[in-house]
C-alpha cells in the first residue's frame, strides 16, 4: 500500500505537513521494525518516547515521522505530519492506510473480565470444523491460520491491530476472533474494526488502578457493544450476553442488534439445563431456543470443566449460532477441545495428587477455580498465588480472603512484581488472608519457585494443588527485569525432587 502524506493529513482536523509530501509506504512505532519509506509514529509513554528513536527510524528507511508536539522540526530531508492528539489521529489515519482489513473478514469481539481466552479458542475450534480458515488474537499468541505469533497485549495497539489484520487479509482469513481488553476499548485500539459479533462474559473487579471505578470499567467494555450496533459493510451484527452477570443489564442497553443471551441461573436462549462437573470432564445438557433454529436440547460430553467453563462453553455456543454454524458442527467441535495453556492445565504426572495451573489473577477468577477444584478434590485444596505488582492493589485482600475461605492451605507468594516492592504486596495480600485464615495452615514465602516447591512437598493423596496467576506466562517481572520462569517447569521440578 502506498498513500501521500498530504492524504492522510485530510484525515485529520488541523494537522499540518512539514516538510515535502512524500509517498509512504508503512506505519511502525517500533524504530527497529522501520523500512524502506515508512512513516514513523513517534509515541510518547510513561517510560518510553518515540521522539528518541527518531534517528534509528530514519537510518531503517523512515522518510517523515507522525508526531503531536506542536513546535517539532523534523531532521534534514524527512517529512512531519504534526497532528492535535496523537490517539485520535491513530485511531483514524491507520486502519484507512491499510484500506480497512477488517472489513475483509468475519469479526467476532470477546470481552469481559474473564473467560475471553478459553471462549475465543472455543471458537476456533468451532470455527475449523466448520471449514473457515480463522485468525486469533488473544492474550497468550496470534494465530494466523496456523502459524503462531507473540502478543504483547491482551489487544495490540491501533497500528500493531491494522498489521495484523492486513495480513490476515492477504492470508484469505475467513473468520476472526479476537479478546478485546477494556483498555484497548478505553484507547480506541479497535478502531477500524467491523465487529460482526460481540460477545460479553462478565464484569468483576480488575483494571482498577487503569479505570478508577467499576462504573467507568464497564463503560469501556459497553463500548464493543456500541460498535457492533453500528451498520457497516458488512451484514448480520449479533451480541452474546451472559445475563446471569449483574452486569448485563446495563450491556444489553447498547445491544441494538440481534440478541443471544445464555445463562445457567437465568432463562436465556441459550441455557445450560443440568451440568455434572468431574475432574476429567463435565457432562452438560443445554436447552437452545432461537428464531432460526427453533428449541433444541443438546447432551454434551466434554474434556474441559469447572462451572466457569460452563459459562464458556455456552458462550461460545452463541457466537457459533450468530455465526450460523449449525449445531452438530458446533457440538462435534466441543466435544473435541481439550484446554487452553494455562487455564485450569493440569499438570499430568505420576503422583497421588492434582497439580493444576491457571492464570487467575482477580477475585472472581481465584473463587471460580476453587470452586471447581472443590467439586473434585479428594483431599485437601493447597493453593499457591500472588498479586502482581504495579496494578490495582485493592484486589490484594479480596484474592487474599477468597483463597484462605476456600483452601485448606495457602502459600501467598510473588507473581509479577514488576516496580514494586514484593513484600508490601505480600502484606496487602495477607491482610484479608488473616481475615479468615483462622487456624488453617498459612505460610508466606516470597520467592515463587521455593512456594511451589513447598505446596508441592505439602501434597498428599487426594490433595488439589493450585498454583495461580500466571498460567500460561513463561517469563515472571521483577524490579531488576524480565526471568524466565515457567510455573508448569517449576511444579515439574519440584515433583522430580519427591
Amino acid at each position: 500500500m502506498i498513500k501521500k502524506l498530504s492524504e492522510l493529513a485530510l484525515l485529520i482536523p488541523n494537522a499540518k505537513i512539514i516538510g515535502d509530501d512524500i509517498s509512504i509506504s508503512g506505519i511502525e512505532h517500533d524504530s527497529r521494525k522501520v523500512t524502506a519509506k515508512n512513516l514513523f509514529v513517534c509515541m510518547e509513554g510513561a517510560h518510553v518516547d518515540g521522539h528518541n528513536f527518531i534517528g534509528q527510524a530514519v537510518a531503517n528507511g523512515a522518510v517523515a515521522v507522525l508526531t503531536a508536539r506542536k513546535n517539532f522540526t523534523p531532521p534534514e530531508n524527512i517529512s512531519a505530519l504534526i497532528v492535535p492528539d496523537m490517539l485520535n489521529a491513530l485511531a483514524v489515519i491507520v486502519p484507512y492506510f491499510y484500506d480497512y482489513p477488517a472489513r475483509a473478514m468475519r469479526v467476532v469481539g470477546v470481552t469481559g473480565t474473564n473467560g475471553k481466552t478459553t471462549t475465543t479458542y472455543m471458537l476456533r475450534e468451532i470455527f475449523l470444523a466448520a471449514g473457515l480458515r480463522v485468525g486469533l488474537i488473544g492474550t497468550i499468541q496470534i494465530l494466523i491460520g496456523d502459524e503462531s505469533f507473540p502478543n504483547p497485549n491482551t489487544t495490540p495497539n491501533v497500528i500493531d491491530l491494522q498489521h495484523v489484520f492486513a495480513e490476515m487479509r492477504d492470508k484469505k482469513i475467513q473468520i476472526v476472533v479476537m479478546e478485546v481488553s477494556s483498555h484497548a476499548l478505553a484507547e480506541n485500539r479497535v478502531a477500524g474494526v467491523e465487529f460482526d459479533t460481540a460477545v460479553f462474559t462478565n464484569l468483576t473487579q480488575d483494571h482498577l488502578d487503569f479505570h478508577g471505578t467499576m462504573e467507568n470499567y464497564l463503560r469501556a467494555k459497553a463500548k464493543l457493544f456500541d460498535a457492533v450496533s453500528r451498520s457497516g459493510r458488512k451484514p448480520f451484527k449479533s451480541a452474546v450476553v451472559n445475563v446471569d452477570d449483574a452486569a448485563s443489564t446495563e450491556i444489553l442497553k447498547h445491544c441494538l442488534c440481534k440478541k443471544f443471551s445464555y445463562a445457567i441461573k437465568n432463562p436465556a436462549d441459550i441455557h445450560a439445563e443440568e451440568v455434572d462437573v468431574r475432574a476429567d470432564g463435565m457432562e452438560i445438557q443445554l436447552g437452545v431456543r432461537s428464531v432460526e433454529f427453533g428449541v433444541d436440547t443438546l447432551d454434551l460430553s466434554l474434556q474441559v470443566t469447572g462451572m466457569f467453563n460452563v459459562y464458556n462453553v455456552l458462550a461460545a455456543i452463541g457466537a457459533a449460532l450468530a455465526e450460523n454454524i449449525r449445531l452438530d458442527v458446533i457440538t462435534n467441535a466441543l466435544k473435541n477441545f481439550r484446554s487452553v495453556p494455562g487455564r485450569f492445565e493440569r499438570i499430568f504426572v505420576d503422583v497421588p495428587f492434582t497439580v493444576i495451573v491457571d492464570y487467575a489473577h482477580t477475585p472472581d477468577g481465584v473463587k471460580n477455580v476453587l470452586q471447581t477444584a472443590a467439586q473434585i478434590v479428594n483431599g485437601k485444596i493447597i493453593t499457591v498465588f500472588g498479586c502482581g505488582g504495579d496494578r490495582d492493589s485493592r484486589k490484594r485482600p479480596l484474592m487474599g480472603k477468597i483463597a484462605a475461605e476456600l483452601s485448606d492451605v495457602v502459600i501467598a507468594t510473588s507473581d509479577n512484581p514488576r516496580t514494586e516492592n514484593p513484600e508490601k504486596i505480600l502484606d496487602d495480600v495477607e491482610a484479608g488472608v488473616r481475615e479468615v485464615i483462622g487456624k488453617k495452615f498459612y505460610e508466606r514465602i516470597t520467592d515463587r519457585r521455593t512456594a511451589i516447591f513447598r505446596a508441592i512437598e505439602l501434597a498428599k493423596s487426594g490433595d488439589v494443588v493450585l498454583i495461580l496467576g500466571k498460567g500460561h506466562e513463561t517469563y515472571q517481572i521483577l524490579n531488576t527485569g524480565t526471568i524466565h520462569f515457567d510455573d508448569r517447569e517449576v511444579a515439574r521440578e519440584a515433583i522430580g525432587k519427591l
